[in-house]
């Protein structure tokens, strides 16, 4: 199996095409949407990079797989899907985050939130055949209920469970986070091989050292600076709250979830043409 690894430096997100070098199936994870907050515009110049990449080697795109909605960055996967006629995938539990969003953006009962946005929604433990090779879903809250770590052989895509070990975990403090369930959360991960990768969403370069976005179980459990081996559950949570009560919203959250809870598509236009993003006034 190869990665190649793709780095938006505006939200610090890694963005992963996964292929086999034999049949050239491959899949996309936590693709970008460019988006210029001062001139509120969406470029696809991230996205168009990659799919440079899966042209010129001749990969044959069958998923986009998300790990999360995310809060930092608008999802590329509708670019993806449409280009290439890919599976849009994420986690089952997606329709939590999509009840709770609909209520805040007033999105009314017309919106459908049973993640049929997606062509496929995989629980805890299913599995996505692709012929050369399977996707395992493992579900992995706490961050959001509906984090999933993609398995590919001896590999596993984490989303913004765990990120590089001299920077730590996860925030838990979105909607249904749990500080709780993202010790279980780890924990599940600690228990693969210690040879496994661990491949992050984000790197966020502490202290401005190189980018990283991959490292084993085992030094993961041997070195994280918040959750490692030896940190006790109530340990980690009570650090995890205390952390999470001086967090400020991430800057494109409000921007973004209306958009990732549709799979990276845009709002409807209206009679004129006109798409509109909504921001929730005081709700936060």
């Amino acid at each position: 199996m190869q990665v190649q690894h793709f780095f938006d430096p505006a939200t610090s997100t890694i963005t992963y095409l996964v292929f086999d070098p034999v049949s050239l199936v491959g899949v996309l994870i936590d693709p970008v949407l460019d988006y210029d907050a001062r001139r509120v515009r969406l470029r696809t110049t991230s996205a168009e990079a990659v799919a440079d990449t899966i042209d010129a080697l001749g990969v044959r795109l069958a998923a986009v797989l998300e790990t999360h909605v995310h809060a930092d960055h608008f999802s590329a996967m509708a670019f993806f899907r449409e280009r290439y006629g890919a599976l849009g995938v994420i986690g089952a539990r997606i329709s939590e985050v999509q009840a709770h969003f609909a209520a805040v953006y007033g999105l009314g009962a017309a919106f459908p939130t049973d993640g049929s946005q997606w062509d496929r929604t995989l629980c805890d433990g299913e599995s996505l055949d692709l012929g050369p090779f399977e996707i395992i879903a493992h579900s992995t809250p706490g961050h959001t209920p509906a984090c999933t770590t993609w398995q590919i052989g001896e590999l596993l895509f984490v989303g913004d469970v765990i990120f590089m070990p001299d920077f730590g975990t996860a925030r838990c403090d979105f909607p249904a986070g749990s500080a709780e369930q993202l010790y279980d959360s780890i924990q599940r991960l600690y228990r693969f091989p210690d040879h496994f990768q661990i491949h992050t969403c984000h790197d966020y370069q502490p202290g401005g050292r190189e980018l990283r976005w991959v490292c084993t179980v085992g030094v993961q459990k041997a070195t994280n600076k918040q959750l490692n081996a030896d940190t006790s559950r109530a340990e980690f949570v009570r650090w995890r709250q205390q952390r999470d009560a001086g967090l400020n919203l991430p800057v494109l959250m409000l921007a973004a979830l209306q958009v990732n809870i549709r799979a990276g598509t845009l709002p409807e236009p209206d009679t004129f043409g006109q798409r509109y993003l909504k921001l929730p006034l005081g709700r936060f």
